[in-house]
């Protein structure tokens, strides 16, 4: 991924800051009229820049602000642009077009830059991000996605939460992450927005909107369910291909084929994620008393023999072994 990240707006004298700010906003945001209560002594800060595939994600954190994109501002310079904002913290009240609402923690709203927008934080601190992508991007002709523009999509449970997780990661995980893997993370935040606006849409049982959606992204959305669903229920003894298939209405022959796809099997990529769950608790001093045998069972591994060498294998010391590291290096 190419990321820049802007220094605090906090290192930059007082009487600077705001101005600053608006600086910040034009490189990674459009025109819009600016305005707050702090701008005295504005204090926020703005990551941007963080390109993967085709979408940019920008970070913000502000105090009390007024934002409003007018028809004069549109008229001058219109990107025609869509920006999918996900509050993480606080909240906004917005007016997008005729919709008015209030945008809380864990809530989506997408906006398009061809519409008057304004938006005000006049409650404490708000943190966001905001995802912004091409409409051709998207599988949906604007006037169909016209209803849900300035609207409230929940990130608190299915498909919406999957991607607010999702898009959360990113944004703490960023060093994790090199070019070569932003084209794979740019698809995955695509599907999982494609979805989340086709269950929207889809009022009724036909789900025609879900039907614009490609077979490949329909079938990428439904392993990151899957692999969703699996991370939820890992400590689950009863945790089969089996299971997994039924839970999601496939045979089991389409699940492994899913995984296939990737170069793993069912099996393997349950017990990698397991193995994962252990080597963290193993090295969280909270746990330090908890014993190994207990961690091990904790996540699926009834015989204590087996998941020694499952551990070894994976991370090339024995789990005793490197429990002792982990701990040592926290002291």
């Amino acid at each position: 991924m190419m990321i820049v990240t802007v220094p605090q707006i906090d290192d930059i004298p007082p009487a600077e800051r705001f101005a600053a700010w608006r600086a910040l906003c034009e490189l990674t945001s459009i025109p819009m009229e600016l305005r707050s209560d702090h701008e005295h002594d504005f204090r926020a800060n703005v990551r941007g820049g963080v390109n993967i595939g085709e979408v940019m994600l920008t970070y913000t954190s502000v105090p009390s602000l007024r934002n409003e994109r007018t028809a004069a501002h549109i008229r001058r310079s219109d990107p025609e642009l869509y920006h999918l904002r996900l509050t993480l913290r606080g909240e906004s009240d917005v007016c997008h077009g005729d919709a008015e609402t209030t945008v809380g923690a864990r809530q989506f709203m997408l906006t398009s830059t061809s519409t008057p927008y304004l938006a005000v934080c006049e409650r404490g601190r708000v943190d966001g991000m905001t995802v912004t992508l091409h409409p051709s991007l998207l599988p949906f002709p604007p006037a169909e996605l016209q209803p849900l523009l300035g609207r409230r999509l929940s990130g608190r449970s299915g498909i919406g939460a999957m991607l607010a997780d999702f898009l959360t990661r990113l944004a703490t995980e960023s060093d994790a992450y090199g070019p070569a893997d932003a084209p794979r993370l740019g698809t995955v935040a695509v599907d999982l927005l494609n979805a989340l606006l086709a269950h929207e849409l889809d009022t009724g049982a036909e789900g025609r909107a879900e039907n614009r959606l490609t077979p490949e992204s329909r079938r990428r959305t439904l392993r990151l369910r899957i692999q969703e669903f699996v991370r939820q229920n890992l400590d689950r003894p009863g945790l089969t291909p089996a299971s997994i298939a039924a839970a999601h209405h496939i045979s089991l022959r389409y699940l492994y084929r899913l995984f296939e796809e990737q170069g793993h099997t069912v099996s393997a990529w349950i017990r990698a994620q397991r193995l994962e769950r252990c080597r963290r608790d193993l090295a969280d001093p909270a746990l330090g008393e908890t014993p190994i045998h207990v961690i091990a069972a904790r996540w699926g591994f009834s015989h204590a023999a087996d998941f020694s060498r499952a551990f070894r294998s994976a991370y090339g010391v024995p789990p005793r072994d490197f429990r002792h590291r982990s701990l040592a290096a926290n002291r």
